[in-house]
């Protein structure tokens, strides 16, 4: 999960120069980046993002969504989470309950279920709106027999392992992490945000959720976000009109977190996260620190950087024996969507694989710097130290010399040139920090591991600017998916 939200610079026509206010903004934009990335590293050279993380940890509930899970879909690029709300208060007073209009006892089931991607540049997040009364068959188990019903009762039937196990046989998405909210914890989320912006062209009255919105725009507190994302008797459209306005209060969320400068302060964010966690719970293999990491990744996320959709449907009303109405997909319509989703493309048409609308600068390299392993060493302290801060400004995973082992072959003086040691398995991995230290001489060390060391030397370069660029997408690719649209187009006017 930064900068305020930029408008992406206009290309300049040939013949004219760029104006010197817009080199500044350039410059400046760069030097907010290295900014953010020296803040980080003071705060983690110091210990301060431990302290600000310190019980972070404990607060969250913990689930194993996934043991015990076979016959998975394999992963694939990027990262996939399964996001889902359930309608459980527990954490709400019966006065909340009433006057949020939660009706009676919970049924313990899903109330909104959504798919998120998060492309392996780190550069896209598409959403997926899953309809929570689509028709599934869930398989014995635990005691209980093989029925047809509807998505929702996954969850109530089997817990989150279940409802994650059902998902992935639906869309042949492999899920690598599971977030689940209830009514409180999207409620504490709102708030912590300062509230967040809807607008609506005709006032918006939901006698059943309690919601009662003039025309125009309003900024919701926790409760009031509540009634509008649980209303379901508008316009006649019930779960799909109801899933249209998720996607638009999601999208003003994103710009939301990444507009005021949240994810920019680790302290802050920490606090935000802390406020949030008696009522959400994460997969066991979702630590703070992922969350913290994963908020650094999407720092310069912009309304564009996002995409929402929905799955495809044929019919609204089939009836289910038992179940009442349920929701039938357009196989292929959905098919295609997911696998877009599988092979980490863009869903909105023209969209470029990179995830972005805006050209990026850089050297293009053939892996996720995020993903490349680095450690820095050398015999001036403040060149480390400084190469250190603007290789993580690029997005390299720079560790502390004290997290890796000593290797004799390893060389920790460069001379005159800046030396890369790296094992032959992660040759990629070297050419794509190789382009970011040119100049550099670059030494192959089996068995060294999957950490990169860079031995600076007293010619070296400056940092380079690099951009991940993966392989191009497959024909057709970008013709996007039906009726996926962008956060931008989303948003309040």
């Amino acid at each position: 999960m930064p900068q305020p939200a930029r408008r992406t610079p206009r290309a300049v026509p040939a013949g004219r120069r760029r104006r010197p206010g817009a080199r500044r903004r350039h410059r400046t934009h760069r030097a907010r980046r290295i900014a953010g990335a020296v803040s980080l590293a003071v705060l983690t050279t110091s210990g301060l993002v431990n302290v600000a993380m310190e019980g972070v940890g404990g607060g969250i509930g913990r689930v194993d969504a996934f043991a015990g899970l076979d016959n998975r879909p394999p992963k694939s690029l990027g990262e996939n989470f399964l996001l889902v709300g359930t309608d459980d208060r527990d954490h709400l007073t019966g006065a909340e309950s009433a006057r949020y209009r939660l009706g009676g006892a919970p049924c313990h089931c899903t109330d909104t279920v959504m798919l998120a991607h998060l492309s392996q540049d780190r550069s896209r997040l598409s959403v997926v709106s899953v309809p929570r009364d689509t028709e599934v068959r869930l398989p014995a188990g635990d005691g209980r027999p093989a029925r047809i019903t509807k998505l929702n009762s996954a969850y109530q039937q089997g817990g989150p392992r279940l409802a994650v196990a059902t998902v992935e046989h639906l869309t042949g998405v492999h899920v690598d992490h599971y977030l689940e909210w209830d009514f409180a914890g999207f409620m504490k989320t709102v708030d912590a945000l300062g509230g967040v912006p809807v607008c609506t062209e005709v006032p918006l009255r939901d006698a059943k959720s309690g919601l009662d919105l003039p025309a125009g725009t309003t900024v919701l507190n926790g409760g009031r976000a509540l009634e509008y994302v649980r209303a379901r008797y508008l316009d006649g459209t019930a779960d799909l009109g109801r899933m249209r306005r998720q996607q638009k209060f999601l999208a003003e969320v994103v710009h939301r977190a990444t507009s005021t400068g949240l994810l920019l302060d680790p302290v802050k964010l920490a606090g935000t996260v802390r406020t949030t966690l008696g009522s959400i719970r994460a997969d066991t293999g979702l630590d703070p620190a992922d969350l913290i990491h994963l908020a650094e990744a999407v720092r310069d996320f912009t309304p564009g950087s996002s995409e929402f959709t929905s799955v495809p449907v044929a019919d609204l009303d089939r009836r289910l024996p038992g179940a009442g109405a349920a929701v039938t997909w357009d196989r292929p319509q959905a098919d295609r969507l997911f696998a877009a989703i599988r092979a980490d493309r863009p869903l909105t048409a023209g969209r470029s694989a990179t995830g972005s609308h805006r050209a990026v600068p850089g050297t293009p390299v053939p892996v996720d710097p995020h993903a490349v392993r680095v450690v820095v060493t050398g015999a001036d302290h403040d060149a480390v130290r400084r190469t250190a801060v603007t290789l993580l400004a690029e997005g390299f995973a720079v560790r502390p010399p004290s997290a890796v082992r000593r290797v004799p072959a390893v060389a920790t003086s460069g001379g005159a040139r800046t030396v890369i040691s790296y094992d032959p398995r992660w040759d990629r991995s070297a050419r794509s920090l190789a382009a970011a230290l040119p100049g550099s001489t670059v030494r192959r060390v089996p068995l060294l591991g999957g950490v990169l060391r860079v031995a600076l030397g007293t010619g070296r370069s400056p940092v380079a600017p690099v951009r991940y660029a993966p392989a191009a997408p497959e024909p057709g690719a970008g013709a996007g998916v039906a009726g996926a649209v962008t956060g931008d187009s989303e948003l309040c006017p």
